[in-house]
């Protein structure tokens, strides 16, 4: 009889030592899994809201003014990626624009579509195939969503302006602290 005691008082500490070890590398996993969060905002629209015509094909197309708080210490520059993952033939790319200094808050609006901006800040090739933003532009049908997403990074990044998204985000793998997202709609 003391022998099945000592057995299942072994089986239960064993269970026990293992459920917390499990619990501590949940916590573990999930900590390192967090990357702090930037929030991102406009003056033109609301986080889901329309995006005003003003910033499409169909208006002026200038992009919105943008503003953000949240950056981390330490970072060294931010970066901004404008994309419509609805397009028909996949995400489609409408602005990429990289190297803006770590103690910036906002960009204006109508950002000009220049190689550099702002005296420092490069832009990239959108899939409009032209640098600069490109606001939305959607076929026909139901509105399209357009994600602005923040990115502050550990380091500068040494590019040349007119890289494309896919070359920033590979200049940006393992440097992202914080990012932040604003997504806006537009449909025809």
């Amino acid at each position: 009889m003391l022998r099945i005691l000592f057995v299942i008082a072994v089986v239960v500490a064993v269970a026990c030592c293992q459920a917390g070890q499990e619990t501590e590398h949940q916590k573990a996993k999930e900590e390192v899994g967090k990357v702090m969060s930037i929030e991102i905002k406009s003056s033109a629209f609301e986080e889901g809201g329309i995006i005003p015509r003003k910033h499409t094909c169909d208006g002026e197309d200038v992009s919105p003014a943008l503003s953000w708080s949240g950056v981390p210490d330490g970072t060294r520059g931010l970066a901004l990626i404008c994309d419509d993952p609805d397009a028909p033939m996949g995400i489609w790319v409408h602005w990429v624009i990289y190297g803006i200094p770590a103690d910036t808050t906002d960009l204006p609006e109508a950002v000009p579509a220049e190689r550099t901006v702002l005296e420092s800040v490069k832009q990239g090739i959108t899939d409009f195939r032209r640098i600069g933003y490109g606001g939305p532009c959607p076929p026909k049908g139901a509105p399209h969503r357009y994600f602005f997403k923040l990115y502050a990074l550990d380091t500068d990044l040494a590019l040349d302006s007119g890289i494309t998204k896919k070359e920033l985000l590979a200049a940006m793998e393992g440097h992202i602290l914080a990012q932040g997202q604003l997504m806006g709609r537009y449909g025809r």
